[in-house]
């Protein structure tokens, strides 16, 4: 199994700064794709980004341009940089581990950061 605990919430202002980081632990060999999701009240999570185990990444439109995403291998740690932050960032974001290198797959899950954005 896999363990993942997020950090780097917070408060933050329009127009700032602020880095998430999920550490992973467990049978972190396993894990191929990691992303990051976020779910803001009354709506549904939604991707916000994500990188394989290779490097390639995907981004939601709303954040291209201004996340980046990025992965550790050798500190089992994921992060999401996000800079030019708005308002409508705001939400819990969740760090997610596609557990499936190793039989059968599995769908981890941090217990999410909160991220506040005020104008």
């Amino acid at each position: 199994q896999v363990q993942l605990v997020e950090s780097g919430g917070g408060l933050v202002q329009a127009g700032g700064s602020l880095r998430l980081s999920c550490a992973a632990s467990g049978d972190t060999i396993c894990i191929s794709a990691m992303g990051w999701y976020r779910q803001a009240p009354g709506k549904e999570r939604e991707l916000v980004a994500a990188v394989t185990s290779g490097g390639n990444t995907d981004y939601a439109d709303s954040v291209k341009g201004r996340f980046t995403i990025s992965r550790d291998n050798a500190k089992n740690t994921l992060y999401l940089q996000m800079n030019s932050l708005k308002p409508e960032d705001t939400a819990v974001y969740y760090c997610n581990a596609d557990w499936n290198l190793c039989i059968y797959g599995m769908d981890y899950w941090g217990k999410g950061t909160l991220v506040t954005v005020s104008s």
